[in-house]
Formats: C-alpha cells, structure tokens, sequence
C-alpha cells in the first residue's frame, strides 16, 4: 500500500514541524464541527479505501452518546479477553505438562506468534477494504473457533494449532478496536485513549489466576476454554451490531460515495489477491517458520543441530527469507507498506523498537511462571499475580504516559529518558536475583521496574508509528509495528526455547543424585513432576539449580538486546503531536 506520497499532505513532519511551537486552539474534550460539509477537512477522503471512507462517514454522525458507549463497551471487551488471555497463560504449562510436553510450552506460541502478528497485515487490509464491522466479526470467530479447539484437544500438536487460531483473533480483536480508537481520537490523545482500553489487565490479573486454579481443581482446564468460548461471542456481539447500524445511518445519510467494481468472479480474485500481497505473505510466512521451529525442535532429533531436517530447514528459511525481500522490493505489484516509507528514521525505528522489546521481553518471560512455582513455591495463584505485574504496572503506568504525551506534544523523551533504559535495569538486575535461595522480593521489584518502563514503550512506540502518517494509513502502519512485535516474540521464544532444551536437561542431569540421574528426562517433561519432589530434597534442590542455571542465560540474553531499541529510539525524530488534526468528524 502506497502512501508515502501522501505524507506531505497529510501530518508528516519536517524540520520546521519538529521545533513547531504550540498554536492557539480551544482546549475541549471532543474534536466536532457544526457540520459535516461546512469544511474540506471534515469531508469524507475522496482517494481513501472503502473502510476507511465508511469509518470517517460513521464519525460524522455520532452523537457524544454514541462516542462514550463505543468506548465503554470497547473496555468491557477488553476486560473479557484479558481475563481469558490471563487464564489461558497460566493454564498452557499444565495442558503441555498433561501430554507430557511441558519442554514445548515455549514452542507452542512460536508459530502462533508469527501467524498471529503477520494476520494482522491482511486484517489491515480487511479493514480498510471491506470495513471495521467485517474485520472485527471475523476475528471474533477465529479466537471462538481457537477456544473451542483448545477445550477438545488431545494432544500437544492439536492444542498449537488451536493456539494459531485462538490468537489470529486474540490479537485481530485487540487490533481491529485499536484501530476504531485511533479513527476517533485526537493524536495528541491517542496514547491516553490506548492506555484506557488496555486499563482492565489491571484488574483481570487478579481473577485469570484464580479462575484457572479453579478450573484446575474442578471441572478441568477443558472447561475453562469451553465457558469463554460461549462468553466471547456473546460480548463482541453489542460492538458488531452497534457499528452496522450506525454505518446504515451514513449510508442513508448519503455521506458514502457509491462504488461498483464491475469485476468477474476471476477479476475479483485477482484484485485481492495482490491486494493482500498473498505470496509475499506466503514466503514470509513459510521463511520464518523454517528458520525459528528448529531452534526449540533440535533436541527431538537423534543428531541435534547436525540432523538433516534441522539444517534443511533453517537453509531453506533463510532463503525464502531473502526471497520475500527481494520480491517486496522489486515484483509486489502491491506492498502493504512502501520501501521508502518503512525506512523513514521514525517508522523503522519504532518498528526495531517493538521488535526488540518483544524479543527480550519472550526470552525471560517464557518460563517464568514455572520458575517461580517451581524455585519459589508459590501457588498457581500467587504465581499468576507475580507474573503479571507487568501487565498491572505497564497498564497503570501507560496512562501516566498518556497524560505526559497529552501535556508535553512529545514523546521520545519519556522512551529514549526512562522507557528503554529502565526496562534493561529490571532485566539486568535479575541475573543476580532471579537465582535459588533468593527473597522473592527482589523479583518482585525488578517486575515493577520492567511493568512502568515497559508501559512507556509500547504507548512511545506505537504514537511514533501513528505520527508519520495519515488517518488513511494508520491501520497499516499499525499492523506493521504488530507484525515486528509479534515476529520478535517469536524469535524471543525460539530462543527461550533453545536456552532451555540446551541448558536445563543437561544441568538437571549433572545435578541429580546418581540414584536418580535416570529419571532427569521425566522431570525435564513434566512440570507437575518437578513439583512432585519435596522441598528441600537433594533432587528439588537439584531442579532448582538447573533452572538457575538457565535462567541466567535467558536474562543475560534478554537483557543485551535491549541495546539496539535503545539506538532505534534514538533515531526518531522529536516530533510534536499536540496540534495535529489527524480524523475527521466526532473524536476525542
């Protein structure tokens, strides 16, 4: 998708924008106009897609009303999927665990990872072509078709690819209502607007633990999927109907212009199948899971990294790689982003950005609620809440940021001046802390110091992608930095994945007592078995020792990769948000 053409007539930013003083303007909550046609810049883009013309029209006619139950019922939605999301984290090492698995949790989330985020670019696409409502009902079905694959699972194999599809729409409906809150809300408000949405995880991570120890206990993790595969649905059903009907009041309006293809069933195939870049997704797609999948695969074979398969497919991965690149560049007849655009200091670099922070973030995050269940001793409960204090303090502190960005018009102080560099501080002091026989507290501290920093980099990063466009490109600009943060998660797990294959067997089997060496490869296996052994046994000991032992890499690593969002925040441009006029019609 060709847009940075448009970016001079649009809010880019030039020199002269970036030390561009305030202007006077009224100061109100709600960005409106008396009328819809009384100015250009409140008429619909004549040159915009279809979703985009259609959200723009809907806007136009929404009443203050309309705007606040749009954005309540957008956090009850969140609230929802966020309590599942928190519940499904702490049940997979217990469905892994029951197939004897639990060495492939981390795994189990590569090619969901990678599926998940580069869904996002063809959702990009939906909703831009087709419209909000259409993107956001069929996400809505994959994450229900997910959740119903994941209660009937038998197997480690069947329960992955429910995770495929329970995340393509996990992350579709988080995308799709982030978009509707960037079509109605002011720049220079928009970090605060996201802080808002993502505010329930402050909440629901105090329930999902205990809701999946309950589950546990009772009826089973099946029954967990199960109730949330009827919820979901049921939730996300008031949203849909509510943007049909007020897009039937813009269409009766008369505020759309009609279009008519005129194209055959072929032609229409054509159309879309350059639209979406199918092949170039294909090839990035099938690259990236060659290259990732035998790095957590490798200690299945009898030869390890010297087995044919392994070598195989990381070779041909690495190919198809270049492959895409090579076609997006010379022979896409259409990209979702232009080369010249996605090289742009301040795109690139928030999109390195999101890339890293997830890599670090997946590298010590994949075993932690293991780690801390087994090493700690907590219960499911408390390891549920430890675990995800990030998620409570980034979501507190993203409005803080939120507020800043709003007051200031800036935004890369609050990343390049506390953001990256505390993130890297909470990492690094948990080599040391994260260890046996070390006061939980410690964690608990480098967690708050990861959850602030952390809050301020995905609301920094995402407002410096949102800045170098327009309304007709945000989704895409959007689904692109989702697309790095999500292929970075993938390969934080894949490396997670191959610390742990490579380090913990092996330590776990140097640190047993030799009358029980020979059963190293059932505890590797099996996180219940690891719990199975008394505290303060030779062989519990033994386990903890070699889940230290791991974990050191995990961190070290983890926290060395933060060195390079730490120069791609340093490459974005100080640009000032406070008086763009990105969206038409009623915004916040």
């Amino acid at each position: 998708m060709s847009f940075f053409d448009r970016l001079k007539g649009s809010h880019s930013v030039t020199a002269a924008d970036e030390d561009q003083g305030p202007r006077d303007h009224k100061d109100e909550p709600y960005e409106t106009t008396a009328s819809a046609h009384d100015s250009d810049s409140e008429m619909i883009s004549q040159d915009a897609q279809t979703g985009v013309q259609k959200m723009e029209a809907t806007t136009q006619l929404w009443t203050r009303n309309d705007l606040i139950f749009a954005y309540v019922w957008i956090w009850v939605i969140y609230f929802v999927n966020s309590m599942q999301q928190t519940m499904t984290n702490s049940l997979t090492p217990y469905v892994t665990s029951a197939f004897q698995e639990h060495s492939l949790t981390a795994a189990v989330s590569i090619m969901s990872s990678i599926i998940g985020g580069l869904s996002k670019l063809p959702l990009a696409k939906i909703l831009d072509i087709w419209g909000r409502p259409q993107g956001f009902a069929i996400m809505v079905f994959f994450m229900t078709i997910g959740l119903i694959m994941m209660a009937g699972c038998n197997n480690v194999q069947t329960y992955a690819a429910a995770q495929v599809f329970y995340w393509v729409g996990y992350n579709g409906v988080d995308y799709s209502l982030s978009i509707v809150v960037a079509d109605t809300s002011s720049l220079r408000n928009r970090g605060l607007m996201f802080a808002y949405i993502s505010s329930p995880y402050i909440i629901t991570t105090w329930i999902g633990g205990p809701i999946a120890e309950s589950f546990l206990n009772g009826p089973g993790f099946r029954w967990g999927f199960g109730t949330f595969a009827i919820v979901t649905p049921v939730v996300c059903l008031p949203m849909f109907a509510f943007f049909l009907w007020k897009l039937r009041q813009a269409k009766a309006a008369g505020l759309l212009p009609v279009r008519e293809s005129n194209r055959t069933i072929l032609q229409s195939i054509k159309y879309y199948a350059i639209e979406f870049d199918v092949f170039g997704l294909l090839l990035i797609m099938s690259g990236l899971a060659l290259f990732l999948l035998p790095f957590s695969l490798y200690s299945y074979q009898a030869k390890g990294w010297q087995s044919p398969l392994v070598i195989c497919m990381i070779v041909f991965g690495i190919l198809l790689l270049i492959v895409f690149g090579l076609y997006e560049r010379f022979l896409a007849p259409k990209t979702f982003i232009p080369f010249s655009l996605l090289m742009d200091r301040t795109v690139m670099g928030a999109n390195i950005c999101a890339a890293m922070f997830f890599v670090s973030f997946y590298i010590w995050d994949s075993y932690f609620i293991s780690f801390i269940q087994v090493v700690q001793g907590v219960t499911v409960i408390e390891a549920s809440y430890i675990a995800n204090i990030y998620s409570i303090g980034a979501c507190f502190f993203s409005i803080v940021v939120g507020l800043l960005i709003r007051w200031t018009g800036r935004f890369k102080w609050l990343a390049l001046g506390f953001g990256v560099p505390v993130t890297m501080l909470g990492i690094g002091l948990m080599i040391k802390f994260r260890q046996p026989d070390v006061n939980i507290g410690y964690v608990v501290m480098c967690q708050i110091f990861i959850a602030f920093a952390g809050g301020t980099i995905v609301i920094t990063e995402q407002t410096a992608a949102m800045a170098a466009t327009s309304h007709q490109y945000v989704a895409v600009v959007l689904a692109v930095e989702s697309m790095f943060s999500s292929i970075g998660g993938a390969i934080g797990s894949t490396v997670a994945a191959a610390i742990w294959t490579g380090v913990f067997p092996q330590r776990l089997e140097r640190y047993l007592p030799a009358d029980q060496k020979a059963e190293y490869l059932t505890i590797y296996a099996s996180l219940e078995t690891q719990l199975s052994y008394a505290v303060g046994t030779p062989a519990r000991d033994a386990i903890n020792q070699a889940y230290g032992d791991a974990q050191r890499y995990m961190l070290i690593g983890g926290t060395s990769v933060l060195v390079v969002a730490l120069a791609a925040v340093a490459a974005w441009r100080d640009i000032k948000v406070k008086d763009f006029k990105q969206v038409k019609g009623r915004v916040i």
